[in-house]
């Protein structure tokens, strides 16, 4: 990795521990520097995030991936990150869980060559679904969602690709988790929420599918 990726791995541990939270090892922490770096320079041509400065990128999207990453419960073998976007939280959790085989489902072209670019970039097993994740014919142990458009809907899809005794895990506010938790319907038992760094009002929802009543 290059001493550019590292300073910015540097900077990550420092907002990691001014969050209360373990810095990443030496290695993972580079990565994450060479994905902020990768970020940063696709953002100048295609419009990935709304935060598009290096320091917003690591104190918003990746603290609070990496914070997502290691509360999510033990034994979960394969994840969904359902409308993944810039990657958000799909490519920092399989930075920091690499247990978990990871794929990354996103419909828009630009975004989807972006997230390739990336896994290639970063070396990590994870699968790129171009397209929609509802196409997906498949179901995982966990499917996590963040910032996605219509969240009550796509919850509703995302619900259906959980299978029974997975996790539902989206990354939403505490004003939202009601209607997150009705559109997912009675086949969740939801549990703890984890607060996460950086806001009063984000949280990590966490939901164990306990029946398989839809089709």
């Amino acid at each position: 990795m290059s001493e550019e990726s590292h300073r910015i791995g540097s900077r990550l541990n420092e907002l990691l521990v001014a969050a209360g939270l373990e810095p990443l090892g030496a290695s993972v922490c580079d990565r994450f520097g060479e994905y902020c770096s990768l970020l940063v320079r696709w953002n100048a041509r295609v419009n990935l995030t709304a935060i598009r400065d290096e320091e917003g990128i690591l104190s918003r999207h990746f603290v609070e991936s990496i914070a997502s990453a290691r509360a999510l419960p033990v034994g979960i073998d394969s994840l969904l990150d359902f409308g993944s976007g810039a990657g958000f939280p799909g490519i920092p959790i399989a930075l920091c869980r690499a247990e978990i085989a990871v794929t990354l489902a996103e419909s828009q072209g630009k975004k989807a060559a972006f997230l390739h670019e990336a896994v290639r970039v970063l070396g990590v097993g994870t699968k790129v679904h171009t397209g929609r994740g509802e196409t997906l014919g498949t179901q995982f142990g966990c499917v996590t969602l963040r910032a996605v458009d219509r969240m009550q809907e796509a919850i509703i899809a995302a619900g259906l690709l959980v299978r029974v005794g997975g996790w539902l895990a989206p990354m939403t506010s505490i004003g939202e988790l009601e209607k997150v938790k009705s559109a997912a319907g009675a086949d969740f038992d939801w549990g703890r929420t984890v607060k996460l760094p950086g806001s009063d009002d984000r949280i990590l929802a966490l939901a164990q599918r306990k029946v398989s009543s839809r089709a």
